[in-house]
């Protein structure tokens, strides 16, 4: 297993996740755009370089990357003009968006011991 079969597992997580609370908007791994697949490499490298970040840490490290590749808050999560609703500070984020933070970090934790 190494980094990227991590980030995958994580994606599938999260989409399961979002599903599970009605958003459908997810594609499966091999269907994401690739800026998805990266974002989820990074926090998957973010995570085990850094074993005591907090989900908000995490956020903000998402956030950062989004904020460098030209995505601005929005409304609606939107590819095209690169729109999000999560492109807000961590304490702005609704419970249940802020529990994907936790879900990633801990999917990265039980598999990091795993990674080659």
């Amino acid at each position: 297993m190494d980094v990227y079969d991590v980030a995958k597992v994580c994606h599938e997580v999260n989409k399961a996740y979002c599903e599970s609370i009605g958003d459908m908007s997810q594609k499966s791994w091999f269907g994401a755009p690739e800026f998805a697949r990266v974002s989820a490499v990074n926090g998957v490298k973010f995570h085990i370089a850094n074993p005591k970040a907090t989900p908000a840490e995490s956020h903000i490290e998402w956030l950062r990357e989004k904020i460098s590749t030209g995505w601005v808050y929005g409304t609606e999560k939107d590819e095209i003009k690169k729109t999000h609703p999560c492109c807000v500070e961590y304490n702005l984020l609704p419970q249940y968006q802020r529990s994907k933070d936790y879900i990633f970090k801990q999917v990265v934790e039980s598999l990091k011991g795993f990674v080659k």
